[in-house]
């Protein structure tokens, strides 16, 4: 999770716990520092609960603060590499089209980054959970 001042990456929280344990603790300590003018995050593909628990935080928190909620893919934050499905399965961006394909068991995906810099047209208002769920 980052912070960003002017659209420049001016702070990063990092932790392995749950999404749903992770959100309030570190919005808690950004709430005492910043004041929050507009939310973005990366609504999927990935993780179903996580994506599920992110959105109704940060549509809740949104609604709350009064500040506009803007989504993309996650595919903006690891230059357009797979993303981890299920298994072998990962999930792919092709011609704006996502979609799941098996890979080598070995496959190693580039981790999701924030951006240095943030460029607000990479977002939309449409920010409801992108799900694609995996064939299992």
């Amino acid at each position: 999770m980052g912070i960003y001042r002017d659209s420049k990456l001016h702070h990063t929280y990092a932790t392995d716990a749950q999404t749903s344990d992770a959100l309030p603790e570190i919005f808690e300590e950004i709430l005492q520092h910043y004041t929050i003018c507009h939310l973005y995050y990366a609504k999927g593909p990935g993780s179903f609960m996580a994506i599920k628990v992110s959105y109704l935080f940060l549509k809740t928190l949104s609604i709350t603060l009064d500040c506009p909620l803007f989504a993309t893919d996650g595919f903006t934050f690891n230059k357009n590499s797979p993303i981890k499905a299920h298994g072998n399965r990962f999930f792919m961006k092709e011609n704006d089209r996502i979609s799941i394909k098996q890979m080598r068991s070995d496959a190693t995906p580039l981790p999701l980054v924030l951006p240095k810099h943030l460029d607000h047209h990479l977002f939309e208002t449409e920010n409801e959970p992108l799900y694609i769920l995996p064939a299992l």
